[in-house]
């Protein structure tokens, strides 16, 4: 998008703890990440600045970057749904604050660059691999009685692997289609 440093590091900075802030927004309980880690912000900046000064660190971005990108999927994913766990908010609520932990500073991204955000678009999975490691972490956690390590290792399993399937088989979500014709002629079909 061309966008001058400034811009392009508070977009970085956007994407990489936006989802965060949704989340600790959303959940009003506890600390809000960005503000009480006196790292998280000056970290995300001094990075996405260097990476606008020298790009060519990720010279190969087609490979590094998806692959870094999902994981971190995972790690919000997991962070999102503990969080919400761990102040006792219902199943859905945990799989939920999974999933915008994850996905949701991307989401920002494409609304602050004016864009429809990819996770609203028919793609390969991607929304879907954060919801479901949320739900996989959540069902470990608390119906299965695992560590939380282990069920973070789990849903990074679960994330990870349905990302490269979805790639590598062109899985991708599917778009708008109306099953009302359809549903006319099976019930036109029924009453004779």
């Amino acid at each position: 998008h061309k966008l001058e440093l400034v811009g392009a590091v508070a977009l970085a900075v956007v994407c990489g703890l936006g989802g965060g802030l949704l989340r600790d927004m959303t959940l009003q309980v506890g600390n809000v990440y960005i503000l009480n880690q006196p790292m998280a912000l000056p970290l995300s900046i001094a990075t996405a600045a260097i990476i606008y000064i020298f790009p060519a660190i990720v010279d190969k971005p087609e490979k590094l970057i998806p692959l870094l990108d999902i994981i971190s999927v995972g790690i919000y994913a997991a962070t999102g749904a503990d969080k919400a766990l761990v102040y006792g908010f219902a199943p859905a609520v945990c799989i939920m604050m999974g999933f915008f932990t994850a996905v949701g500073g991307g989401m920002l991204r494409d609304v602050f660059l004016g864009d429809v955000p990819k996770i609203f678009k028919p793609s390969n999975y991607y929304a879907i691999c954060a919801l479901a490691g949320s739900t996989v972490y959540y069902a470990l956690v608390v119906w299965g009685g695992f560590d939380k390590f282990v069920s973070s290792v789990m849903l990074m399993a679960v994330t990870v692997g349905l990302r490269r399937w979805s790639l590598s088989h062109d899985a991708t979500t599917p778009e708008e289609h109306d099953l009302t014709p359809a549903i006319k002629r099976a019930m036109q079909r029924h009453r004779k």
